[in-house]
């Protein structure tokens, strides 16, 4: 097996709330605020055609567009699958996921034409689909990449017998996979999931890395608080720098797009913290101690 393949960022800008940010969506004032994060560093943005019903990409391809010269400088991933019940075409009108070759191509296409880049740097199939064909799914992917449509595939909140079994139908790696982990929600990192994540040679992506606020106001809020004050941090900044500690560094994609709250984020989440300090606000959050 592969070493784990880590991200190099304190995190990914999350884009999911875009659509609801009015102040950003003049395709000038986009670009500004993108201009702005990559002054910072920060050059990673997370998307998904789901997000704002393809609004969120729309946007940020029109900021793109305004200012073409950051076009080559950010790093995109996005997402596809899951199909909305507004649009599923059937009578049903039923939510559901679409792995199929021919969906998973157009959505690959829509979503470089809508982000205006030439290449989607990581493709992620946003659901495990149980109808999933893995060796045409996987060969779709696969011809992707060969075209330089897509850097490379991944997979997010997918189990491991679901991504060996498409990884088992490529030639290429899947290489990102993004899942729900916090300290509000530590479960995969006792249930084998994460250590299959990084066995595997995925890098990880934490999506909910503050548990949508459940790890700032939840059990192990006044810990937070105490620690984050004795180190001079935010305690946002402290809960993202216990994920970072994790083995595989895993990459946390926050949904805020405040430009203080994302300085404040930067320069807290690469705090090194002691091992007890780590385990204490893990306790504190799962209210026992470990085995």
């Amino acid at each position: 097996m592969s070493h784990a393949a880590t991200f190099e960022a304190p995190f990914a800008l999350g884009m999911m709330n875009l659509h609801q940010a009015p102040e950003l969506h003049a395709a000038e004032q986009l670009a500004d605020w993108i201009e702005a994060r990559l002054d910072q560093g920060l050059t990673w943005f997370d998307h998904a055609d789901i997000y704002g019903d393809r609004a969120g990409e729309r946007l940020f391809g029109d900021a793109l567009r305004a200012r073409p010269g950051l076009t080559r400088q950010v790093r995109v991933v996005t997402k596809t699958d899951i199909v909305t019940p507004e649009r599923d075409g059937s009578t049903f009108a039923v939510k559901h996921y679409d792995s199929s070759p021919a969906y998973v191509t157009r959505a690959i296409d829509a979503s470089l034409e809508r982000l205006g880049v030439e290449r989607l740097d990581h493709f992620l199939l946003h659901r495990p689909d149980p109808l999933m064909d893995a060796e045409a799914t996987g060969r779709a992917l696969d011809d992707a990449i060969a075209a330089g449509k897509i850097g490379a595939a991944g997979v997010s909140n997918f189990l491991p017998e679901a991504w060996r079994r498409l990884q088992a139908g490529m030639h290429g790696r899947l290489s990102a996979h993004q899942l729900q982990l916090s300290l509000d929600h530590s479960a995969p990192l006792f249930n084998g999931l994460y250590d299959a994540v990084i066995g595997d040679g995925q890098a990880p992506m934490a999506w909910s890395p503050l548990g949508g606020g459940r790890a700032l106001d939840g059990p192990a809020a006044a810990l937070l608080r105490s620690q984050a004050e004795a180190h001079g941090v935010s305690p946002a900044g402290l809960a993202l720098a216990w994920l970072r500690a994790l083995p595989g560094r895993p990459l946390p994609v926050i949904g805020s797009l405040k430009p203080e709250r994302i300085e404040t984020l930067y320069r807290d989440a690469s705090l090194e913290l002691s091992r007890p300090t780590w385990f204490a606000l893990l306790e504190a959050a799962r209210g026992h101690e470990v085995a």
